[in-house]
This record gives structure tokens, C-alpha cells and sequence, in this order.
């Protein structure tokens, strides 16, 4: 915050620091905040994924695709369509535009259904889930691609509804660099120490007849996906 706050006065001209702070009035304040579009504080990135529903002879699947091995973040894990939302656009868009670049699909052939579940990260990010609907036979014609997917497979919905994940979960701990100064005055020390927290890491059973693993945030948004069905069916 101490250095958000020194951004900000370093954005304003000096000799007009005192001007401004006598020229704001409650009628300002008010008038500004009533048209205020919250956004988030510092650093934050915003990414979208689709979560694509198949119906192959009566029975729905979802589609996972699998990183390439050629990529520098990730390489070979199981994710869903999609990546970061780009300036100008909105998270529908950004997964529109995303699953088309990777599966190779026109944009008028990825229909979307609904909005999924929001993840808030721990490390300043919002990651937005669409649910989605492609026909088999566009499904049939895709041509991924081979810079970002390495292959899709498909899991059946009652699949993922009869075999849920196994939780795990990841300690994250805290730590506030060494030329913090103000350590004594805010008494932080080993009897009160910076707050961590946990995060909790959802892994599926491999699905049968595939190797690859679902787990992680694309295990979590399918369990909270596969949760709201479950809970709106029974």
C-alpha cells in the first residue's frame, strides 16, 4: 500500500498537490464514486476459459485438451480452452477467441451456454469459466492447434459425476522482505507472524483408456461445474 501511495504522488505535480487537496469537495466525491467502476488494486491479470459440452449418441461429454510439450509454461498438462483476457476485450470473448485459435474452430461454431464459477487466485488473478456447447460434427472437423494443444480427449459427464476428485491441499506461507521497516511498530514477529493460507488442489483418477491426469484449477472448475449440475438436477 506504502507503495501505491507513493505512485500516486509521484504522479502529481508537486506545486499542485496543495491546489487539489483545497479544491475537492464532498460534491466531487460524491459525484465521481457515484459513476466509479471498481477494479482491482495493484497488479492483477484476468483469464477466461470455455468448458466444452459434446453430445455423442445421447450422452454429454466434456473436452480437455493437452498442452504441448513444446510450451515454456505447462508443458503436457490437461486444461480447457482458453487463456488471458486482452485489452478491449471482455472474458466471453477471450474464451470465444481462444478455444477458436486452439481448436481450430470458426467463432459462429462455439456456442455459449452460460457463465461457470469465478476463481479468485492468490497470486493477483481472476480466472472466468463459460459453459459451452460444440456440435459433434464441428468437433469432427477441428484442427487444433499443434504450437498450443498437443491432442483433446473427451471424459463422459457421468463420468466425472460417479468418480469425484480427491483433495489435497497446498500450504502457502508468507514472508515480508528484509527492509520492511516497520516491523517493531507493527509487532510482527514469530508470536505474530504474516497470516498464510490454503489452497486446495482437486485430482481426478485417471479416466479409463486415458493417461493424462486432471487436476489443479481445470479439476477444480469441472468439480464446481459437475457440482452445480448435480445440485440443480436432485
Amino acid at each position: 500500500m506504502r507503495g501505491i501511495c507513493l505512485s500516486i504522488f509521484l504522479l502529481i505535480n508537486k506545486k499542485n498537490i496543495r491546489r487539489l487537496i483545497l479544491k475537492i469537495t464532498l460534491k466531487d466525491v460524491s459525484k465521481i464514486f457515484d459513476n466509479h467502476t471498481p477494479k482491482p488494486i495493484g497488479s492483477h491479470k484476468y483469464f477466461s476459459v470455455l468448458i466444452p459440452f459434446i453430445e455423442i449418441d445421447g450422452e454429454l461429454y466434456i473436452l480437455y485438451e493437452v498442452r504441448s510439450s513444446k510450451l515454456k509454461h505447462q508443458p503436457g498438462e490437461v486444461c480447457f480452452p482458453g487463456g488471458r483476457v486482452e485489452m478491449g476485450e471482455g472474458p466471453m470473448g477471450a474464451a470465444i477467441r481462444e478455444t477458436s485459435e486452439e481448436l481450430g474452430l470458426p467463432t459462429d461454431k462455439i456456442h455459449i451456454i452460460g457463465r461457470g464459477d469465478i476463481v479468485y487466485g492468490y497470486a493477483n488473478y481472476t480466472l472466468f469459466s463459460y459453459i459451452g456447447m460444440i456440435d459433434y460434427k464441428d468437433y469432427e472437423k477441428m484442427k487444433i492447434s499443434a504450437d498450443e494443444v498437443e491432442r483433446v480427449f473427451l471424459v463422459k459427464l457421468s463420468d466425472l459425476i460417479k468418480n469425484p476428485p480427491e483433495i489435497f491441499w497446498e500450504n502457502i506461507s508468507v514472508s515480508i522482505e528484509e527492509d520492511f521497516p516497520y516491523k517493531e511498530e507493527l509487532q510482527v514477529n514469530e508470536r505474530n507472524p504474516w497470516k498464510g493460507a490454503k489452497w486446495s488442489i482437486p485430482v481426478y483418477s485417471p479416466f479409463p483408456g486415458e493417461e493424462a491426469i486432471l487436476w489443479g484449477l481445470t479439476a477444480k472448475i469441472t468439480a464446481a461445474t459437475v457440482t452445480t449440475l448435480v445440485e440443480n438436477l436432485t
